[in-house]
């Protein structure tokens, strides 16, 4: 029978990957918590001294602010990943500010514990070398897709983001919510998902969107979404189900020539 923690760890997809062994290093220092919908795990400038794996349906994004007020959405990382000291060695200055988009349980663990683990075990530096690659991919292919795409379809890419993370076809999202990931106004985003609604895409309600045709919003949507969702099946080995969402993850434990995985510091 599993352990309280042992079970919790099952929430979270990189940590469900840990071998025993690997588990074994970590859960005794693994903390649960339960954070709520617009709480801040960290903000600009703050020392991140932990790492927070987001379990079930939980969801924090990751934020960067402009000095007039506006903000717009970087990474959505649900329980296949973790923030905080993930790429670094933790106990620095956060960039951006972590927002929980989705509220629900956490893991928590000290980027210090984490670091001594990777010093100890090969095969778990691997699964999180990997997944701090997959993350500044999506950092990165966020940053093309603001700048190059219409906000129809970079919106219709979030919500499929969002989609992968939670698996329901109801996405518990405000206006107001979206308009911020998007870094564009209210009355603007309204507009844009009404003409969305009219095409037959999604659902528009009080505080939530739904999917009605996911693969049609696939062939609408810019090729973002699935650039990402290609390099985590390449490199995490991660595995999705018919309706996108990410089951599990189980990347190669050893490297060869031609794997795309790269130090983060060389990016």
């Amino acid at each position: 029978m599993l352990s309280s923690i042992e079970s919790f760890l099952e929430g979270n997809l990189l940590l469900k990957a840990l071998s025993p062994e690997d588990r074994g290093l970590l859960a005794p220092h693994v903390e649960r918590a339960d954070v709520r919908r617009g709480e801040t795990l960290f903000t600009v400038g703050s020392k991140v001294s932990y790492i927070s794996f987001p379990c079930e349906q939980t969801v924090i994004n990751l934020i960067v602010s402009m000095r007039d007020g506006r903000s717009a959405e970087t990474a959505t990382i649900g329980r296949e990943g973790a923030v905080g000291g993930v790429v670094s060695h933790g106990s620095l200055p956060a960039f951006s500010t972590a927002l929980v988009q989705i509220g629900g349980p956490v893991l928590r663990l000290d980027a210090a514990k984490l670091q001594d683990a990777k010093l100890r075990s090969t095969t778990l530096r691997n699964l999180f070398t990997r997944y701090a690659d997959c993350l500044l991919g999506q950092v990165l292919q966020s940053v093309a897709c603001n700048a190059l795409h219409p906000i129809e379809e970079r919106c219709l890419r979030w919500l499929l983001t969002l989609q992968d993370r939670i698996g329901t076809e109801t996405l518990p999202v405000t206006h107001e919510l979206l308009a911020n990931m998007l870094g564009v106004q209210r009355t603007y985003l309204t507009r844009i998902l009404r003409t969305l609604q009219i095409q037959g895409l999604i659902e528009v309600g009080r505080g939530r969107i739904t999917i009605l045709d996911r693969a049609k919003i696939q062939e609408a949507a810019c090729e973002c979404h699935g650039a990402v969702v290609s390099h985590f099946e390449t490199v995490l080995g991660a595995v999705y189900d018919a309706d996108g969402r990410m089951l599990s993850v189980d990347p190669p434990t050893q490297p060869r020539e031609d794997d795309p995985v790269r130090a983060p510091e060389s990016v």
